[in-house]
């Protein structure tokens, strides 16, 4: 079976601005929620490790849910519910990750019928990226065309953003096309730094680097 991998997420949690449109139309509350899931998302994801992981993505998982049961008409707490779950099963890994997955496609979605541009765009990002990390039939739902068209939705609302690029380039590298992967690995690392989100961006820019070494690997 294909292993599982969400590091990239992140979507999607990755993700997506303060500072965009929708999220300056959430109210103070909301916005505090937002930042502090943002904040907490980048340490649990990339700096917790085994146990203490897991058990910081549990709550996290909780906290998200309880913003999406309070706002359900809220795009970007669907949207971090479904990041948060993702990311959580490429930490999880093992069948309880497929069933992560399917979970946080469903919230993705959500979000999308809700407000498909909420936080520039991230909901079409992460969801892309499930499609393309995730097993195929019989496993899973991976389907690396959807995958393709939803990134493509992506970098349409935010074509200079360094999360929709580099997730679109390392698409392109599972497919073996690394002249795309490498521009668009390249426009990633090229975006601007966001000053909301620097623990975020310094991991990120590293895995695109590391992206960018493994496609030259491959020239």
């Amino acid at each position: 079976m294909k292993k599982i991998n969400f590091t990239a997420l992140v979507v999607a949690g990755f993700l997506s601005l303060p500072v965009s449109s929708s999220a300056l139309e959430l109210s103070d509350s909301s916005q505090q929620r937002l930042h502090d899931l943002q904040q907490r998302w980048a340490t649990v994801n990339y700096e917790l490790k085994d146990d203490a992981q897991e058990k910081a993505f549990e709550q996290l998982v909780a906290d998200a849910q309880q913003w999406v049961t309070q706002e359900p008409s809220s795009a970007p707490a669907h949207i971090w519910l479904g990041i948060i779950k993702s990311t959580y099963a490429g930490a999880k890994g093992g069948l309880g990750a497929l069933s992560l997955a399917k979970e946080s496609r469903k919230s993705l979605q959500k979000a999308l019928d809700l407000e498909p541009t909420a936080l520039d765009g991230s909901a079409y990002a992460s969801l892309g990226t499930l499609y393309y990390k995730v097993p195929g039939w019989p496993f899973g739902f991976g389907d690396e065309d959807k995958a393709q068209e939803l990134l493509e939705q992506a970098l349409t609302i935010n074509p200079d953003g360094i999360d929709p690029n580099y997730f679109y380039a390392d698409y392109w590298f599972e497919q073996g096309d690394y002249i795309k992967a490498e521009h668009y690995a390249n426009k990633a690392l090229a975006a601007a730094p966001r000053p909301d989100r620097p623990l975020a961006d310094e991991f990120r820019r590293e895995e695109i680097k590391q992206l960018l070494a493994r496609i030259n690997g491959e020239k």
